[in-house]
């Protein structure tokens, strides 16, 4: 793959960083006029290929899973989209999908765009209020929910905000009121009807609003269209023939709301890879060895706590040491991996060819046997990705690429290769998709992906700059195009002293402990600077077993979203080592003078992280004022 390149120019003398890189397109939109062609082109080309397997309600998660065709999923598809244009959906109208991970989420979000209908996805634990300002923002007229209590939210969001509203029927049994009543009532619309709404929709038109997740700002609704969806989906096919194929296959367990998952389960529909959904993370460690999949999309914190299980699973069989000689030769083997890629002449060293091989047959091939035994790549995503830890499943043989996207570049911007990963970064631009690092260092982007804008069209104005598309985020471009985040742009502290400080350094650096979900920096105005450091209760559990503290008290999760401080002195003397590590490198200005551990609920109810488990720092700083406060007490002062 080729890539233009553009330096601008500099001072005399000045190295010359790179400032702009592009990858081609691969493909065009062919013959798709939207989405929907994406579909209807595999079901030409091969229908009685197995496009889901599916599980019936109640069975469990280690099977027996369904076996759903291409042709099937369509003909169910066109029920349900002829049933929508029955009870009153009329072309570009907006229609609320809310329910948790499943297959019907993909017959719903298929069958409206049949309809002709843009898709507004709504997270299943979206709290009330939440629900009713998509709805009145997004102008929604109908409602497709998973359970009767996601349908209840609904309805009332619609009866506050639609004078017309068309009803809501859910995925799960609700006679008259769920999806078999829906599709009973497709013959009141003709099958030609139903195919001259699906072909009404160009490349330009909206084919969803996506609202953002809202961490640093209120959630904005940005406007997705169908050129977007082709051409990320049939450029990242080309791009990766390594990882999307017709014999491969994945499970889905992102929620499907976020425009991550719903890229990818596009991807594989076009390209005929089987897809599974789980609707819990916890189910998916049972299903790998049913399932084998081929192709994993993780969020990073799913990597660590799988390298902590098998800590604890070593520890319990008193190999705690020797799995530590394991996990830094995995790591090891993974610089050698990432060396080999630019050298195909490069030698590991005999002592490292050796221990990988004892290393291999002790634990690594478990590791991959637990992970189904087949897969060859894991894409990260969501999140900032520790490079050792990418080198240690790239030691064990299971490649993780790591990508960069966000709602609004219809998720992957950038991404590492199969053969060219290099931990660390985020990899090169997307097939059709420029980067340009401004003057100030932030990461801008134009291309496929790009979004048509957002709904509320006065929020345009300070999101693009000569056409590019400013992601907020901080990053540099090395010699081969690699992108690398480097932070937030708005995300500086300034101390009471005036020193200007960028979290993401000390972040990054103690997040790297598995304890650590996330690591907070603080002292905007204040004397020095602070740290809040959150964990979540399995990972210290895990912990616990794996150093032998059997007198440890097993800890659960805080209730109702609340945070509890920790204070037993081997957790503290854990996460403290890491404290102590990061401010070693940094600045006696810029390290954290007092630190305080909390305890918390880290999943979406909790209120403090959003779906994909990124950090919401103003919900977190809401619950902790009186934590932060006594880190500068003048009595407690360092």
């Amino acid at each position: 793959m080729t890539r233009k390149v553009r330096r601008l120019p500099l001072p005399t003398g000045a190295p010359e960083p790179l400032r702009e890189v592009g990858t081609p397109l691969l493909a065009d939109a062919g013959a798709c006029r939207n989405v929907t062609d994406l579909l209807l082109g595999r079901l030409a080309e091969a229908p009685d290929h197995v496009a889901f397997e599916v599980r019936d309600p109640g069975t469990p998660v280690t099977g027996p899973w369904r076996p759903v065709t291409t042709a099937e999923f369509v003909a169910r598809v066109r029920r349900l989209g002829r049933g929508l244009v029955a009870v009153g959906v009329e072309p570009g109208d907006a229609v609320a999908i809310m329910a948790a991970t499943r297959y019907e989420w993909a017959v719903a979000e298929m069958a409206c765009w049949f309809a002709g209908a843009v898709v507004v996805p709504v997270y299943d634990t979206a709290a009330a209020v939440q629900v009713e300002t998509i709805v009145a923002d997004a102008d929604v007229r109908l409602g497709l929910a998973g359970s009767t209590a996601q349908a209840t939210l609904l309805r009332d969001a619609l009866a506050a905000n639609a004078h017309d509203a068309l009803g809501v029927w859910t995925m799960d049994a609700d006679p008259g009121h769920d999806f078999d009543d829906l599709e009973g009532r497709a013959d009141a619309c003709a099958a030609q009807d139903l195919e001259e709404r699906r072909t009404q929709a160009g490349l330009d038109a909206v084919a969803t609003i996506v609202y953002t997740s809202g961490t640093t700002a209120s959630p904005r609704g940005a406007l997705i269209t169908h050129g977007n969806f082709v051409l990320q989906a049939r450029n990242i096919a080309a791009a990766y023939t390594e990882v999307v194929k017709p014999d491969g296959n994945t499970i889905i367990f992102l929620p499907l709301a976020h425009v991550l998952a719903r890229g990818l389960q596009l991807i594989c529909l076009a390209s005929g890879m089987r897809i599974a959904h789980l609707s819990e993370p916890r189910e998916v460690v049972p299903a790998l060895a049913v399932l084998r999949p081929t192709f994993l999309v993780v969020v990073p914190r799913v990597l660590q706590k799988v390298q902590a299980a098998a800590a604890a699973a070593a520890a319990r069989k008193r190999l705690g040491p020797v799995w530590a000689a394991a996990q830094a030769t995995a790591v090891s083997w993974g610089r050698f991996a990432e060396r080999l890629q630019d050298d195909p002449a490069a030698r590991p060293s005999p002592w490292l060819a050796v221990r990988k091989r004892v290393f291999d047959r002790l634990f690594f091939a478990r590791l991959r046997a637990l992970l189904g035994g087949r897969i060859d790549y894991i894409l990260s995503g969501a999140a900032a990705l520790d490079a050792d830890l990418c080198r240690f499943f790239h030691g064990i043989g299971v490649p993780v690429i790591e990508g960069y996207g966000l709602t609004e570049t219809t998720a992957p911007l950038t991404g590492n290769l199969p053969g060219s990963v290099r931990a660390g970064t985020v990899g090169v631009p997307m097939p059709g998709t420029t980067v340009r690092i401004s003057p100030d260092g932030e990461v801008l982007a134009r291309g496929v992906g790009v979004f048509a804008g957002y709904r509320n069209a006065e929020e345009d104005t300070e999101s693009f700059s000569e056409g590019f598309f400013r992601t907020g985020d901080l990053g540099e471009l090395d010699a081969a195009g690699r992108l690398t985040l480097r932070g937030r742009c708005k995300d500086v502290i300034v101390t009471s002293g005036g020193k200007t400080v960028s979290p993401a350094a000390w972040e990054g650096s103690v997040e790297q402990n598995p304890l650590v979900a996330h690591a907070v920096l603080i002292g905007e105005g204040k004397p020095y600077l602070g740290g809040l450091i959150l964990l979540d209760p399995e990972s210290v559990n895990a912990w616990a077993e794996r150093e032998g503290l059997s007198s440890f008290v097993r800890l659960s999760a805080p209730v109702d979203g609340g945070l509890v401080q920790v204070d037993d002195t081997h957790l503290l003397a854990a996460v403290g080592r890491s404290v102590h590590a990061a401010n070693a490198q940094l600045a006696r200005s810029e390290q954290v003078r007092r630190f305080s551990v909390l305890l918390a609920d880290l999943t979406e109810k909790g209120g403090m992280v959003t779906p994909t488990l990124k950090l919401k720092r103003a919900a977190l700083m809401a619950r902790v004022h009186d934590v932060v406060e006594s880190l500068y007490d003048p009595r407690n002062r360092p």
